[in-house]
């Protein structure tokens, strides 16, 4: 089935940065995308589609940063309705038409589909819309050169394959149009976004400066509503291990508090304890000054003298 005529069509409509925000530009008729209109139903054509090869495709930065963005979402994210699962990867062919070769984002994510437990075989190896009933969610290109089509070829295949969400991260500003642009699917067209935030997914993505995996580099990172990233497995561990630390520590100090506490009542005690005997003792010895002081004038009365007569 030949498709170019509807490709140049659809070409003539998006301008070359994708950023179509004009009213009037509106389609005569509306066209359901290329994956609901362009996929024959036989299972066997499967058998000549190339899901993988052998090209290299990935370079270190780009291979780590992939990692993190795929990584982080299976540790720590759960999709907003926490029933549905999800599937990201990365570097996988999304093929939305048979007969046409696949794009293959560098990283992508889908909710609510997941790989098939037999994923050996080819109508499950790779992402064929068809097979799992709608395209990704969101998708994800990381510029290493000027000449990967971001802006274009990309950006309009993407558009016709309904993903909701394009996004470009470009960290050495290579297209010299930003570090981070987020594209939304408006009808026809991609129109960029003046927030990172991704409603229909309830995810964000935002720019990090931190440590991955020993390397320290402004990473581009998901995030809740509040700005929280969604942390990686490891991350997770130390922010537990912190947190019984913390909590360990935390109880440390009440015990401490408690025996100081109670040092003090003991100091109290003590010192009411001495009190109390200086007490009796100052009782003790005036008693002891009438008793002989009683002797004394017993004394003298058995002399014939008055001791009362003495004073």
């Amino acid at each position: 089935m030949n498709i170019t005529p509807e490709l140049t069509k659809v070409s003539a409509m998006v301008n070359p940065q994708g950023l179509e925000r004009r009213s009037d530009v509106v389609p005569p008729r509306w066209v359901p995308p290329l994956w609901k209109r362009l996929i024959p139903t036989d299972n066997s054509i499967f058998d000549t589609i190339v899901t993988e090869d052998d090209t290299p495709v990935d370079n270190f930065p780009s291979a780590k940063q992939q990692r993190l963005l795929v990584e982080s979402l299976y540790s720590s994210w759960q999709a907003p309705d926490h029933s549905r699962p999800f599937l990201a990867d990365t570097n996988v062919g999304v093929f939305a038409a048979l007969n046409q070769p696949p794009l293959v984002p560098d990283v992508f994510l889908s909710l609510g589909v997941q790989v098939a437990e037999d994923w050996w075989q080819k109508p499950n190896r790779s992402y064929f819309i068809r097979i799992l009933g709608k395209p990704p969610d969101v998708v994800i290109e990381m510029v290493s050169n000027q000449e990967g089509g971001e802006e274009d070829y990309k950006l309009q295949r993407y558009a016709r394959m309904g993903i909701p969400y394009y996004i470009i991260f470009d960290p050495l500003n290579q297209l010299f149009h930003g570090i981070l642009r987020v594209y939304e699917l408006d009808g026809w067209n991609y129109v960029e976004r003046d927030t990172p935030w991704l409603p229909q997914v309830g995810l964000g993505l935002t720019l990090w400066q931190g440590t991955y995996e020993g390397k320290r580099e402004v990473w581009l990172r998901w995030c809740d509503g509040e700005g929280n990233l969604i942390l990686t497995g490891a991350e997770t561990a130390t922010q537990e291990r912190r947190a019984k630390e913390h909590e360990r520590h935390a109880k440390e100090q009440v015990l401490a508090q408690l025996e100081h506490e109670q040092y003090a009542k003991e100091q109290v005690l003590t010192q009411l304890e001495h009190e109390q005997h200086a007490k009796e003792h100052e009782q003790h010895a005036k008693e002891q000054a009438l008793f002989q002081l009683a002797q004394l004038s017993a004394k003298l009365r058995a002399l014939g003298i008055d001791p009362n007569g003495l004073l």
